[in-house]
């Protein structure tokens, strides 16, 4: 009888071992999946078990996902109170292969547009993604402050505008980069007047790129 008691105490002793041991495989399984999809300066774009979700510094998501701060760099998130530093396209996962092919996200803003930093000719620009365009074109004020000589280095052409028929100047501008994606001898029109209001990156730039639009995120991935 002593001897059952005691291998009875010990089966029941390896079942509750057996309990804690599902119990904390319960709780690690349970932890939700998290992967960065973009990086904004107060926001970010996660990957939530599956769900995308647009995060503000301080707001939380599926599963308590809390963003604690945001910048182009990188995002600290808690997860079960527990602090990650996470940066573009990393996640909190073993089985996560990073990306060999450069990527470039681009959240549209209030307005309705998507805006990127870029270069031309290495002078700072701020495009707008415009997949009207056959090129990328600007006005008459940008080609100044970029120190394009539209008139000497360009030939006159007739284009069409969204406020009727104008006249331009094609040129090839030297390179034109966006998302630390640099592309050289680029054809542009420099379009006279104030409009187009901003400089606006066409399908000659956007046609290097496979294009992929999700909700209010829109993802440029090289072809190679």
């Amino acid at each position: 009888m002593v001897v059952a008691f005691a291998r009875m105490r010990r089966i029941a002793g390896l079942f509750g071992i057996l309990g804690v041991s599902c119990l904390l495989t319960a709780a690690v399984a349970a932890a939700p999946s998290v992967r960065v999809l973009a990086l904004f300066p107060g926001k970010a774009m996660l990957e939530i078990d599956g769900q995308r979700k647009v995060l503000a510094e301080g707001s939380s998501g599926p599963g308590g996902v809390r963003l604690l701060s945001a910048d182009p760099k990188q995002a600290v998130v808690e997860i079960e109170g527990r602090r990650q530093v996470l940066q573009l396209g990393s996640a909190v996962s073993a089985t996560y292969q990073p990306r060999q092919r450069h990527e470039i996200r681009i959240l549209k803003d209030a307005s309705g547009g998507y805006f990127v930093d870029g270069l031309i000719n290495g002078q700072p620009v701020r495009f707008l993604v415009d997949t009207g365009a056959t090129s990328v074109a600007m006005s008459e004020r940008h080609a100044r402050r970029l120190g394009i000589r539209h008139r000497v280095d360009g030939v006159r052409i007739g284009v069409g505008t969204a406020s009727g028929n104008a006249v331009g100047h094609e040129l090839r501008l030297d390179s034109v980069s966006v998302g630390g994606v640099r592309l050289d001898d680029v054809k542009a029109v420099v379009i006279d007047g104030d409009s187009p209001r901003h400089v606006l990156l066409g399908m000659n730039v956007l046609t290097e790129f496979e294009m992929d639009q999700r909700e209010n995120l829109l993802i440029m991935r090289t072809k190679f």
